[in-house]
């Protein structure tokens, strides 16, 4: 039997990314190249952890997290803000994290080229 062993994530993942941009219609702003590095992916009673680094090009677009959907991520290099709708909003540099509750609805905004870790826990 395999035991469970750490996983180190570092911004120059080895391995091809994902690679996708926003939905047009929820572009705000630009058209980003985004390159996902998903590199974990695992069962959570209920739900499901996912895990990994993530580049982004500048761009500003609608998002929504689910209704069990909650995100932390931290910054490596770059900028970004989130966008709340009541027109606030906070921002994050190298070394910053920002929680993203379930539920919750703005804009993700990458100021500067933007790489970060991320960890969703999808409690569906």
């Amino acid at each position: 039997m395999n035991k469970p062993m750490p996983l180190k994530l570092t911004p120059a993942m080895p391995g091809e990314p994902d690679v996708d941009r926003p939905r047009p219609e929820r572009l705000e702003s630009g058209n980003p190249r985004r390159e996902t590095w998903n590199v974990v992916d695992t069962a959570l009673p209920p739900g499901r952890l996912y895990a990994g680094v993530w580049r982004c090009e500048p761009g500003r677009w609608r998002i929504a997290m689910g209704p069990h959907e909650h995100e932390l991520f931290t910054v490596l290099a770059g900028r970004c803000r989130i966008h709340t709708p009541d027109g606030s909003f906070i921002e994050a540099g190298p070394g910053e994290a920002i929680v993203l509750p379930a539920g919750f609805e703005g804009s993700f905004e990458v100021l500067e080229a933007l790489t970060k870790t991320y960890a969703i826990v999808d409690s569906a």
